[in-house]
This record gives structure tokens, sequence and C-alpha cells, in this order.
């Protein structure tokens, strides 16, 4: 038994230790497009300008404001939300992913934020309006859940766009990776 415990808690520590060197290798800048070229882009932020080699699979996208009635059966969502006095989570802002990003931080946590939200990323499996709001049913790997998606929540939709669509003065955050190499950009959302 108390050997169990020891491979327990290893196993524990060694996960905690994975996720906070993964945690140091991801990178998000936001700024504007300064040059972009073949295989890498440069953006400037606040704290400079900084180049970044493009990942062969780069995914670039751009959030458009969407509605309520854009979510449909299947689509792949991320919903910050609130867990209410009765229970369930009423949802602050709702994304609604493109196919190519299925999957991207699936699953149901708490945020580490001041309003103690929930990030849920997830599957939908059907829609109901009740009482003025919608509930959105949702299921992730491990689990399922309802989320209330009031009229007022801001619904963005994430499309997929042309690469030329980059280029100089543009706004854009880019995502990626810190490696061996130098940092490596695997997503460049327009915003």
């Amino acid at each position: 038994e108390d050997l169990m415990r020891s491979a327990y808690a290893l196993f524990v520590a060694l996960l905690a230790a994975s996720a906070a060197a993964l945690a140091q290798n991801t990178l998000a800048v936001m700024g504007t497009v300064e040059k972009i070229v073949t295989g890498s882009i440069t953006v400037k932020s606040e704290s400079g300008s900084e180049t970044f080699k493009l990942a062969p699979n780069v995914v670039i996208v751009q959030n458009k404001p969407a509605t309520l009635s854009d979510i449909k059966p299947n689509d792949f969502v991320a919903s910050a939300a609130v867990r209410k006095e009765d229970g369930k989570l009423y949802s602050t802002e709702l994304r609604i992913f493109p196919d190519i990003m299925r999957g991207v931080g699936e699953g149901q946590r708490p945020m580490n934020d001041p309003r103690n939200q929930t990030m849920t990323n997830a599957t939908v499996t059907g829609t109901a309006i009740a009482g003025g709001s919608n509930t959105l049913k949702v299921k992730f790997a491990g689990g399922e859940s309802e989320l209330i998606v009031g009229p007022e929540v801001p619904v963005t939709a994430i499309v997929p766009v042309e690469r030329s669509l980059v280029k100089p003065g543009v706004k854009a955050r880019v995502q990626g990776a810190k490696t061996a190499d130098g940092a490596v950009a695997n997503r460049i959302t327009l915003q």
C-alpha cells in the first residue's frame, strides 16, 4: 500500500512537472504584423518586435461576430461560464471553432480568474430555447454539460482565412511554442 502511494505521488509530481514545462514552452503575442515572408512572421507588441518561424501547418483564422442562431449541433465551441446559485453554468462569452480547430483544449476546467469562471471546450449535442435564453448541451471527452447562453452573451465565430490577409499593419495574435530552434507560430488569429 505504501509502495502504491509512493508510485502515485511520483506520478502526480511528474504530471505536474510536465504541465509546468509545457506551459513554459507555449507563447501568445498580441501585436501588429510588421513583416510576413515565406517562412516567418514579425509582430510588434508592447514589448518590442518578435519574429516567429511559421509551422508547416500554421492555422490562420479571424474572429467574426456571430449570433446564437449560428450555433448548430456538432459545432465545436468554447465557452467561459460562471456557476450561479442554482448550480448551472451561465456563459459569459462563446466562440464557435472551425473544423480545423476541432478538439483544441477539449474538456471542462476552472479558469484562473477573479470571477471563478469555468472554461468548456466541447461539441454541441443539442440546443433548446427556454425562458428567453438558450440551453446549450455539449459533450467532451470524459463528460457532458449544459450551458445557459443568454441573448446578451457575445458570440464569436472563428473562421479560417486566406494567408494573403496576413500583411503589415494588421493586428494579430500569434500563438505557438518555444523550441530549441526558436519561436514557432502554429496559429495566427487576425483581429
